[in-house]
């Protein structure tokens, strides 16, 4: 047995006391209807086969689970259709329903026995149908499921110029789906698993056999079955339950809507998690850098992409430090400005009744309120209040003296600058922190701002995401050139032949050998190298 094979062997930690399946159908009925009492959206539909023995059937469904269509025309229908005109024996009858399974007269994806009343249970309320036959220790477990879900659309929280449009939903095999279509290759392996001792959520983990980390995916595999939780209604439960250090304000798990940039990350040789109910998945190990990156990075020619990447990692500094420099400079070192700006800053400010700090922390407050209530109105309203609200409250502090409009261009500046980074829980660090330097400096000056980015940059340091440095490939054990092609800048495609070397993985080349092309003298293409 291999690695794999041993790694997802099914070790129950908590075996449940098995209800052996009786050969009695009324045992068995009696049970199942004992154990979902009270649960009036269970269908039990009873028959009988047979012309004197009258052999009794039973149907057994979550209606509003299952595919109605389905069951009706292809399972009842052709069950009920194997009624026989004479009387025989119920090993015939047996046989002869086996035999109509095989020729297709049931015609269903997958059909299996199982021999405990538990995984009956479990299977009715995962949308499954469960045959119960007459005189036979054993049960039928139809493959049924056919909610109702959402199509296929757009994702809302990361948009792009250049790349595909379709994002996950709400339903595990519609996701995997959409994953599977981008990586037609047999290592491509998806193994999937229960969490949540009530909700039983079915979730999958979804790696390249020939890429993966085989250390990161045995973590992911131990981390996963030590949860121990009633329910799991969303991704966000496993981040929290998973992730390396909950004390930290930075994701260490990567979270995203996009099928193309989970395809992405499992070439790259990482793992992902996705989860029923959600159209979320989870993306581990995670590194800063790769959640700066934006999918479209690639879409675009390189020079492109580097100016927009180079652009966005600007954009952080800003928002991170341009609030605090502000207080810090005008309160403790004026003397660090030119004599004709100190002198307008001054003026601005000669009726605000407020320090800088006090300042700049009324505009930032107001403006995360406005973001918030933006978010939770609905989306038309929302749009209005946040641009409307924002003007409004400006111009209305500036002219009644309460802030300058110093400190208003340096906060719409501030938020512009936040939106860029792709990743949401990554900009939301990003701007608790903000807040903190700018309470140093209004302490300390910009002693206090150097304090505080040492501070984050030692905690970063000491980051990990499964074992992989949160700052790599800054801080990797092996460190090499050629992982800095894709950090600040990303190198054109014919020059990234490897794979992220801090991932440690076994087959590290994802690009061959290249066709450069060459104008031949004559027009005509040529040339190979």
């Amino acid at each position: 047995m291999g690695f794999f094979e041993k790694l997802f062997e099914n070790k129950k930690e908590e075996e449940r006391e098995k209800l052996p399946v009786k050969s009695k159908y009324d045992d068995n009925l009696n049970q199942i209807k004992e154990i979902l009492n009270l649960c009036d959206d269970v269908i039990y539909r009873e028959f009988t086969v047979g012309k004197e023995q009258k052999m009794s059937f039973a149907v057994i469904y979550a209606e509003g689970l299952v595919d109605t269509n389905l069951l009706n025309d292809f399972v009842l229908k052709n069950l009920m259709s194997l009624s026989p005109d004479e009387s025989i024996d119920f090993h015939v009858l047996k046989q002869k329903i086996y035999e109509s399974i095989e020729n297709g007269a049931i015609a269903v994806s997958d059909i299996k026995e199982i021999d405990d009343i538990n995984l009956a249970i479990d299977a009715i309320l995962s949308g499954d149908t469960v045959l119960i036959l007459d005189k036979w220790d054993k049960l039928l477990v139809i493959a049924s499921k056919g909610w109702p879900m959402r199509g296929v659309s757009e994702p809302s929280t990361e948009t792009v110029i250049r790349g595909s449009s379709d994002g996950f939903t709400e339903t595990l095999r519609v996701n995997t789906a959409l994953v599977r279509r981008r990586i037609r290759d047999p290592k491509f392996k998806i193994k999937q698993m229960q969490l949540g001792k009530r909700s039983k959520t079915d979730i999958a983990i979804l790696y390249i056999e020939e890429t993966v980390n085989k250390d990161v995916l045995k973590m992911v595999k131990e981390r996963l079955d030590k949860i121990d939780i009633d329910a799991i209604l969303e991704s966000g439960y496993i981040e929290q339950l998973i992730e390396d250090e909950w004390r930290s304000p930075f994701p260490q798990i990567q979270d995203t809507q996009r099928p193309d940039v989970v395809a992405a990350a499992l070439y790259e040789g990482r793992v992902a998690i996705i989860v029923d109910n959600t159209p979320f998945a989870l993306l581990v190990p995670t590194t800063i850098v790769t959640l700066i990156q934006s999918s479209e990075d690639y879409s675009e020619r390189f020079f492109i992409a580097s100016a927009l990447r180079v652009l966005r990692f600007l954009s952080i500094m800003v928002a991170l430090l341009l609030p605090s420099l502000y207080i810090a400079i005008t309160s403790y070192h004026p003397g660090m400005l030119p004599t004709d700006l100190v002198l307008y800053v001054a003026g601005s400010r000669l009726n605000v009744p407020f320090p800088a700090f006090i300042e700049a922390f009324i505009m930032e407050a107001s403006l995360e309120l406005l973001r918030e209530a933006g978010i939770r109105l609905p989306g038309a309203i929302g749009a209005t209040i946040g641009i409307v609200g924002g003007l409004v409250l400006g111009q209305a502090a500036v002219e009644a003296g309460i802030v300058s409009p110093l400190v208003v261009i340096i906060v719409a500046i501030t938020a512009m600058a936040a939106y860029t980074t792709p990743n949401y829980s990554l900009a939301i660090a990003f701007r608790m922190l903000r807040f903190i330097l700018m309470v140093l400096a209004g302490v300390f000056g910009l002693y206090g701002i150097i304090i505080g980015i040492i501070i984050i940059l030692t905690h970063l340091c000491n980051l990990k995401s499964f074992g992989v440095p949160y700052l790599s490939p800054f801080v990797a054990s092996e460190m090499t050139f050629k992982d800095f092609k894709d950090v600040f800048i990303r190198a054109p495609l014919h020059k990234m032949k490897k794979r992220p070397q801090y991932l440690h993985r076994s087959d590290s080349d994802r690009l061959g050998q290249i066709r450069e092309a060459t104008e031949t003298e004559d027009g005509g293409i040529d040339g190979e190298k």
